[in-house]
């Protein structure tokens, strides 16, 4: 099991690198002169010819590239804003809390209420209730998130005025970006949990277990459900993924200063090492979310573990 972790995280390695030759190629082409955004547009020819010496601008591409991906994988420097002169990294670490409890709150909100609601589907199969829910899952999935956190910023905020429409200082004002941002989810979770319900409900086990005299309760929650977790596990990593880096739209709407804000200010003011060091964050954030879902399936399914450890044994 250690080797395979250890194989999956030398695989992040290629994945980041390319994410950021990717990120860095596509805001080395875009049009604009970077050490006028600096200077200003009331800098003469000579201070612009200086800065961009200084800042290495006249160098090829291929040097640039290797010296920036030097600084981030050598050094852990991305290097600092265009705008404000601050380091990328601090800024980015000092507004990741914010973001990670948007993302955790609204994951836990998606497990919470989409797998009961999948459960209830499965065990209801064709039913007005199955229909029930897969129709609002249909519409969750349907929805846009930013178009649903306006609706909600003018239902609460504007006629109801209950609920603040911005900021970030306490938990009354994380209420409506967590149900803008969770409601795809929820859809998501529903879905895969009755799809998987479904594929193991028919198994013969299930059928014997019934066949046995088991309480249907016992049935549903100790034999079938742990027996499909293993597809509704992967949803929940990558939508927590997702989250992440989805974040950025809702972030903007209801103005919470965390990392998705940072970087959609960034793009406005082209900003570009903001842009570049918020991308490859967001990047290796989304690796880690894969990599602990993989380490989590060998706890979930035994029959992994044991695949493993068979491998092992048999070297």
């Amino acid at each position: 099991m250690k080797r395979y972790i250890a194989k999956r995280i030398l695989w992040m390695i290629p994945i980041v690198l390319g994410v950021t030759v990717l990120v860095f190629t596509i805001m080395y082409f875009v049009p604009g002169d970077v050490a006028q955004i600096i200077l200003g547009t009331n800098a003469t020819a000579e201070e612009l010819a200086t800065q961009r010496e200084i800042m290495g601008l006249n160098d090829p591409y291929y040097v640039q590239l290797f010296r920036y991906m030097e600084n981030v994988f050598l050094h852990f420097d991305m290097g600092e804003s265009y705008i404000t002169g601050l380091p990328v990294v601090e800024q980015l670490m000092a507004r990741l809390p914010k973001t990670l409890l948007l993302a955790v709150m609204c994951m836990l909100i998606s497990v919470l209420v989409g797998i009961p609601l999948g459960i209830t589907a499965a065990i209801h199969q064709n039913s007005w209730i199955d229909r029930t829910c897969m129709i609002l899952s249909l519409v969750g999935v349907s929805m846009p998130s930013f178009w649903l956190a306006m609706l909600l910023v003018v239902l609460f905020c504007v006629q109801l005025r209950i609920l603040p429409a911005s900021g970030d200082s306490s938990f009354i004002h994380f209420i409506l970006p967590t149900i803008a941002g969770s409601f795809g989810g929820i859809a998501t979770q529903a879905r895969q949990t009755r799809s998987s319900m479904l594929e193991v409900i028919r198994s013969d086990y299930i059928v014997t277990a019934r066949a046995k005299g088991v309480p249907e309760r016992s049935v549903i929650y100790k034999h079938a459900l742990p027996n499909a977790l293993i597809p509704i596990i992967t949803v929940i990593g990558t939508s927590f993924g997702h989250m992440l880096g989805g974040s950025m739209i809702i972030e903007t709407i209801f103005s919470i200063n965390g990392v998705g804000t940072y970087i959609i200010t960034a793009v406005n003011q082209r900003d570009f090492p903001v842009v570049q060091g918020g991308v490859i964050f967001l990047a290796i954030a989304f690796s880690l979310c894969i990599l602990i879902v993989d380490a989590i399936y060998a706890f979930v399914d035994p029959r992994i573990k044991a695949m493993f450890t068979s491998k092992k044994g048999g070297k």
